[in-house]
């Protein structure tokens, strides 16, 4: 039997907006070589995101490189982020970061928790690939 070797999926992707705005940060950054991504359990929808600046790349994280950018998800996350896309967006009282999450079933009325499940097993079994 032979085996393809075809790239596997990204846990995630970046817009544009979200790219230029982690470039512009990290350029101020010293020491840092990615953009570290998780999740933890917390606020009142049971989770919420997390980002954190990485000074090595974990022998477990899952590395994202897109549009010049490096991002490190945490192995504990790759569940609940596979398929997720980050965006940037600046409104007229607020700006930042946006997760468009196909795993999140619901957010607090804030925005700063959310509700996530993991990903379906066949989603999981195209990263593992």
């Amino acid at each position: 039997m032979t085996t393809l070797n075809r790239p596997r999926p990204k846990v995630m992707t970046l817009t544009d907006a979200a790219a230029k705005r982690v470039a512009e940060i990290m350029a101020n950054r010293t020491g840092a070589v990615a953009l570290k991504l998780g999740v933890t359990k917390g606020g009142c929808a049971g989770m919420e995101y997390t980002m954190d600046w990485a000074e090595e790349i974990g022998k477990f994280d899952e590395v994202v490189e897109e549009k010049g950018i490096k991002i490190l998800i945490d192995p504990m996350a790759i569940m609940y982020l596979l398929g997720t896309e980050m965006d940037y967006h600046v409104d007229t009282l607020s700006s930042g970061f946006v997760f468009n999450n196909p795993n999140q079933e619901s957010a607090c009325g804030c925005g700063e928790s959310v509700n996530l499940v993991p990903a379906a097993p066949e989603r999981l079994a195209e990263v593992k690939g």
